[in-house]
């Protein structure tokens, strides 16, 4: 998704609409925790004048990301709502607002595009299903994975026999 400056002021009075298939596959090599990007679907428009170029994008697919727990495959859905500014003439004063800067004649959002999904991958994402074969396993010699829940209503074997203790004193 590239345009040279001179394509964006011809555009300045149609104005620019948006709807692609963006393959964004090489945001693996940057997290390996991504295993697989489908090709993302980028809609919106820019909105062109003489000193800056205002795109807002809607940006929305689904990533290949490990299981905490037991390293399968799950697919994580995502949609990004986003306002991204490119200023076309340099400025000599600071703006309030985070703008890019282009670079040569032309402007990509294919890196800016690519940031945003990498932002998006969760620190933690489960499977529906912990038992899909070749999964890593829920349990083994003395340990077993244990939901929260199931911890929370079991008692302690060392503190089982304190357990009556208030009960014998009421039946006296």
């Amino acid at each position: 998704m590239k345009w040279s400056v001179h394509q964006l002021y011809k555009l300045q009075q149609k104005g620019l609409k948006l709807d692609e298939y963006v393959d964004v596959s090489d945001v693996k090599e940057v997290d390996p925790q991504i295993r697989e990007v489908k090709p993302v679907h980028v809609t919106g428009r820019a909105d062109i004048s003489s000193a800056k170029v205002t795109f807002h994008l809607n940006i929305s697919g689904e990533m290949i990301l490990p299981c905490s727990r037991t390293l399968v495959d799950v697919p994580y859905p995502f949609h990004v709502e986003t306002t991204e500014t490119f200023l076309l003439k340099p400025v000599e004063f600071e703006l309030e607002e985070d703008v890019h800067y282009v670079k040569g004649e032309v402007v990509d959002l294919d890196p800016i595009i690519k940031e945003h999904i990498l932002v998006e991958v969760p620190m933690q994402v489960f499977s529906d299903n912990p038992h899909v074969e070749g999964a890593a396993p829920q349990s083994g010699r003395d340990w077993e994975v244990v939901a929260e829940q199931e911890k929370t209503n079991q008692i302690d074997p060392r503190l089982a026999a304190l357990q009556d203790f208030f009960k014998k004193d009421e039946k006296k």
